[in-house]
């Protein structure tokens, strides 16, 4: 995102990966001219260091496209790119879990997770021996342990991705060059986990609050609390292991009270509240803007400007068309469309059962090749596009963490430890479903055990649908193969006009403005026999279903196998000691 408040460091990103760079998995290339004597030698130098040490989150192998938009799917909202060819060891095969060591898509991203891992360990060995972290002025002293906590954050960053894709991975703490042996095997990832909660904890005390600082992509202690949070919620739910089951440890309940500490922490800090209007948060986004609220706690910050290496493809490979162009990749399944209350605001933000015309007109889709709305291309403004423009690149930042988990991580917390909810979690969890219905209160909060988590689920299944949040979710619940299944045998009951699908409408007619799609027939009843007048028709619920969908939608998934990404050939070339995900 080119905000003001960004480009002042993305045009630097690129120093740090001069002074310090790996070609290859934990591969280290010599140090130029410039030592760590320069580059640690005063704030401003070591301020670029850091920065250099967010680059290696943007980009097509970063949270530009391969992290963010193949790896999180299929799941219970969306499905990825599900048309010919597949099998086609790319990103169709992620997927449909159908992938492969060979697949094309996997090396990079885990190369490059590691290249900011290594870039992390540099600044955070290097910041605090500086002597201006326990010397200089206050000041000096502020910013150098604000440099030293960011660096712990993106470290632990980098590492949670790993862990979630691949499960037990290399782990090293230290830069490159004081290691003897860089052919690192396979480490538990537990002890990984409870490294990284350990330095979140400590980097609590070092970062400031978003108040105390100027308004940038740069992470403040909401972020590293929130991710803490995060991460001890990964550490404490289910996972697939080694001896293909799918466990979590029986301490797990310690893990979630550092949730909810950290949680609590966040929102009674006052720093971050929710936008009162859903669609806002993703306008600002689209607009280049920071939102203001502090909802987006943390986001990636993309330098524009057509870059593979530290952009994002938002907008272009999901979303709506423009004249022709994007991909439209992204399909929100029916089911999921289905889903939400007609009077849920979130819905006409997440789907976009649309196209734009080069006039600025706009047709709708189908049901079934219905794209997520999100970070859609025909919101971009601050630039915006010119509709037949083929650019692939729009500077879209990637939320990584937004408020409303956090309240929703609290919500889940709290219950998991009380055996059901208290009050306050009834709240936290009331505060993102009455946004969602423009303050109204909705039907009735369970208030036992069950009934709560069952609602916690759903209503994080309608918040962060394409935020590729959902199959960690899953996965973390051990519920991934029990909701694809159960999402399959809606789609067959829907395309078979079966309860509770068997009303819907078998066409939809419409009329558009340049902004959206205004339905003239309702979109939970039976097609009428006469069409409006002045309308157009479009084929909405059908058995083309069957063909569509139900043909790719995680249709190699097996349980205890697919939960994992099996680790890149080249890389396991690469490490003699490194094995694979034989699953």
């Amino acid at each position: 995102m080119k905000t003001k408040h960004s480009k002042r460091y993305l045009i630097i990103l690129f120093v740090f990966g001069i002074l310090f760079s790996c070609k290859d998995y934990l591969e280290v290339n010599p140090i130029t001219s410039v030592g760590p004597d320069i580059v640690f030698g005063d704030v401003a130098n070591a301020t670029k260091a850091i920065i250099g040490a967010y680059s290696p989150l943007g980009g097509d192998n970063g949270y530009g496209i391969r992290i963010t938009m193949y790896y999180p799917y299929d799941s219970d909202d969306i499905m990825g790119q599900g048309a010919t060819p597949f099998p086609d060891n790319e990103r169709r095969d992620i997927a449909h879990y159908n992938v492969q060591p060979s697949n094309t898509q996997l090396a990079s991203p885990f190369n490059q997770l590691y290249s900011g891992i290594e870039r992390a360990n540099i600044c955070i060995y290097y910041i605090p021996k500086m002597e201006l972290y326990s010397k200089g002025t206050s000041e000096e002293q502020a910013a150098l342990k604000r440099l030293h906590g960011e660096a712990l954050t993106l470290r632990a960053q980098y590492y949670y991705e790993l862990i979630r894709n691949w499960g037990d991975v290399p782990a090293q703490f230290q830069p490159s060059s004081f290691e003897k042996d860089l052919f690192k095997t396979r480490e538990d990832r537990d002890i990984i986990y409870d490294q990284l909660l350990a330095d979140l904890a400590e980097a609590t005390a070092l970062v400031p609050w978003r108040s105390e600082v100027n308004a940038d992509e740069r992470i403040t202690q909401g972020a590293v609390r929130a991710l803490r949070a995060r991460i001890a919620l990964a550490r404490g739910g289910y996972s697939l292991r080694s001896d293909f089951q799918m466990r979590r440890a029986t301490n797990y309940k310690d893990f979630y009270q550092i949730a909810k500490d950290e949680c609590q922490a966040i929102i009674q800090s006052g720093q971050h509240q929710l936008n009162p209007s859903f669609q806002s948060v993703f306008k600002s986004i689209t607009g280049h803007q920071m939102e203001p609220n502090g909802e987006v706690i943390w986001e990636v910050a993309m330098t524009g400007g057509s870059s593979a290496t530290g952009d994002s493809k938002l907008g272009y490979y999901n979303g709506p068309r423009v004249a022709g162009n994007g991909n439209g990749a992204l399909t929100i399944l029916p089911t999921y469309f289905y889903s939400f209350d007609s009077n849920d605001s979130r819905r006409e933000v997440t789907c976009a059962p649309y196209d734009v015309n080069a006039d600025g007109t706009v047709a709708a889709r189908t049901l079934v090749t219905m794209v997520d709305g999100k970070f859609r291309r025909d919101w971009i403004t601050n630039p915006a596009p010119a509709p037949t423009s083929t650019q692939q690149y729009f500077g879209l930042n990637w939320p990584l963490i937004r408020y409303s988990d956090v309240l929703l991580m609290f919500a889940e917390a709290d219950n998991e430890l009380n055996n059901g909810p208290s009050a306050s979690a009834i709240d936290a969890f009331e505060q993102v479903r009455k946004r969602a219905f423009n303050g109204n209160a909705i039907g009735t909060t369970p208030s036992d055990y069950n009934g709560f988590f069952t609602a916690l689920t759903n209503e994080r299944l309608l918040e962060f649908g394409g935020e590729g949040i959902r199959k960690y979710d899953l996965i973390r619940w051990n519920l991934l193969s029990q909701k694809l299944t159960e999402t399959k045998a809606k789609l067959a009951a829907m395309a078979a006009s079966q309860p509770p699908y068997d009303n819907l409408p078998t066409t939809m007619y419409y009329k558009s403005n340049s902004t959206s799609v205004i339905w003239l027939n309702p979109l939970n009843s039976k097609t009428p026999a006469t069409p409006p007048a002045g309308s157009t028709a479009v084929a909405w619920v059908g058995s083309t279903i069957t063909t569509t969908i139900l043909t790719y939608y995680a249709a190699y998934f097996t349980p205890n196998k697919n939960e994992l990404l099996p680790i890149g050939t080249s890389v396991i070339d690469s490490n003699p000691n490194l094995t694979q995900n034989n699953f």
